[in-house]
């Protein structure tokens, strides 16, 4: 079951950016990961919690940027950027599937023309499968931009 990001989600949503970015905490101190959560509400926030009976399962969360201060996979301050996380135990059941297909028919809804995210290069493929390209890599991040 899906329901949309409460304003009393933010703990959650602060507990599952560990889980969304621990590949990129001790790789960038320049742009903090709470950076994804931070007064959450404003203009441009939208997101779906994922259930598992009364409990969270997982988050897919988009926020929009300024290029001052940019996500990891910031492409414009036009572009929501992605981000998604599913707790461990939950993790190959569809969840991140079903997330991620419900955030994306949100963006189209919000009127968003397209979304990014920053992936690990072995999740490249995964991200491919719901219409993300390659724009944008390093050595240890591959930003991918879906037109939505």
């Amino acid at each position: 079951m899906l329901r949309p990001v409460e304003i009393h989600d933010l703990r959650f949503l602060r507990d599952m950016l560990r889980h969304a970015y621990y590949w990129r905490i001790a790789e960038d101190r320049e742009r903090p990961v709470y950076r994804y959560v931070q007064n959450w509400g404003r203009k441009g926030d939208a997101g779906v919690i994922a259930l598992a009976g009364p409990h969270p399962a997982g988050a897919a969360w988009y926020r929009l940027f300024d290029e001052r201060a940019p996500g990891f996979g910031f492409v414009d301050e036009r572009t929501p950027e992605l981000t998604i996380a599913v707790v461990p135990n939950r993790r190959g059941h569809g969840t991140g599937r079903e997330l991620l297909s419900a955030l994306l028919d949100r963006a189209r809804a919000d009127g968003y023309a397209q979304i990014s995210l920053s992936a690990a290069p072995e999740q490249v493929e995964y991200y491919e499968r719901f219409g993300f390209e390659t724009v944008d890599e390093d050595d240890h991040a591959v930003t991918m931009l879906a037109r939505l």
